[in-house]
């Protein structure tokens, strides 16, 4: 008998505050994110993505609904660029 194959599922979440970095850096979060679920045969489900936002609170809307969508435990990883 073989095994069920699990499928690994996950949301991305990308972040660029407005003092260093820009909208190109969201396109490139998402590409090196998008890539990493790829390698790893990981199922994005939905992308988080704050914009000009501060990085030393929680205070931002993609991510406070990030939070809350988690609590429907629809994927098991967070994937960020770091």
């Amino acid at each position: 008998m073989q095994g069920k194959k699990v499928i690994k599922t996950a949301v991305i979440y990308a972040r660029y505050s407005s003092d260093s970095q820009t909208e190109q850096s969201i396109e490139g979060q998402l590409r090196v994110c998008e890539e990493y679920a790829q390698k790893n045969d990981i199922l994005i489900l939905d992308t988080y993505i704050d914009r000009a936002m501060t990085g030393t609170n929680d205070n931002r809307p993609d991510f406070q609904r990030m939070i809350k969508d988690s609590n429907r435990k629809e994927w098991t990883y967070v994937i960020v660029k770091t």
